[in-house]
C-alpha cells in the first residue's frame, strides 16, 4: 500500500492540527541538529504555536546567534560582497569559541567524563587518542628520565674530579709534614751533636 501524499494546507480539525504541529515541530529539530552535527553548522530556530507557546532550538547559543543575525542585517556589504573586518573579527571569534567547547569536552572524556550517548566508532576514536597520548606521554617520561640520569652523571664526574683534587691535596699536605718533620728531627740531631762536641772541649 503506498503512501497517500498528504495536501498541504491547514489542518482543520483542532486536535489533528496538535499532533500534527507536535511530530512536525519534532522532526524538525530533528533536522536542523543533524545539519549541525554533520556539517558543523550553527541553527537557531523559532517555532511558535497557533496559542502562542515558543519551541525554539539552538545549536549554541540562541542569543548569541540571534545577535549576530542582527549583525548580518544591520551591515553594508560593499561592492564586492565581501564580510566587514568587523563580522570577520565576530565569525572568527564564534569559531575560536566552539573549537574550545569542543575541545573542552575532548579533554573531559578523556578524563572520563561525559561519555553518555558515545557511540561505538567515538568510544573507539577515544581509545585510540588515549594509547596515542600515553606513548606520547611515556616517550616525554623516558627522555626527563634520560636527562635526569645525564645531570646525575655530570654530578658524579664532577664529584670524582673534586674527590680525586682533595686526595692530592692531602698527599701534599701530609709529605710536607713529613719533611717538615725530618727537617725538625736534622734540626734537633745537629744542635745535640754542637753540644757534645762543646762539653769535650771543656775537659781537654
Amino acid at each position: 500500500m503506498t503512501r497517500r501524499k498528504i495536501e498541504i494546507k491547514k489542518i482543520e480539525n483542532a486536535a489533528a492540527r496538535q499532533v500534527a504541529f507536535s511530530k512536525r515541530r519534532k522532526g524538525l529539530f530533528k533536522k536542523a541538529m543533524e545539519l549541525s552535527t554533520l556539517c558543523d553548522a550553527e541553527i537557531a530556530l523559532l517555532v511558535f504555536s497557533a496559542s502562542g507557546k515558543l519551541f525554539d532550538y539552538s545549536s549554541t547559543s540562541m542569543r548569541q546567534l540571534i545577535e549576530r543575525r542582527n549583525l548580518y542585517s544591520n551591515i553594508n556589504l560593499d561592492e564586492s560582497h565581501q564580510p566587514s573586518l568587523e563580522l570577520q573579527v565576530e565569525g572568527e571569534y564564534f569559531k575560536l569559541k566552539k573549537e574550545l567547547k569542543e575541545k573542552t569536552r575532548e579533554i573531559r572524556q578523556l578524563n572520563g567524563e561525559e561519555l553518555q550517548g558515545l557511540t561505538l566508532k567515538d568510544l573507539r576514536k577515544l581509545e585510540i587518542l588515549l594509547n596515542t597520548s600515553l606513548n606520547l606521554i611515556s616517550k616525554a617520561k623516558d627522555q626527563v628520565h634520560e636527562q635526569e640520569i645525564s645531570i646525575l652523571k655530570t654530578k658524579e664526574a664532577k664529584l670524582m674530579e673534586e674527590n680525586q683534587r682533595l686526595n692530592q691535596e692531602v698527599k701534599m699536605m701530609e709529605e710536607n709534614q713529613r719533611s717538615q718533620q725530618v727537617q725538625r728531627l736534622e734540626h734537633d740531631q745537629g744542635q745535640a751533636l754542637d753540644a757534645t762536641q762543646r762539653m769535650r772541649l771543656l775537659f781537654l
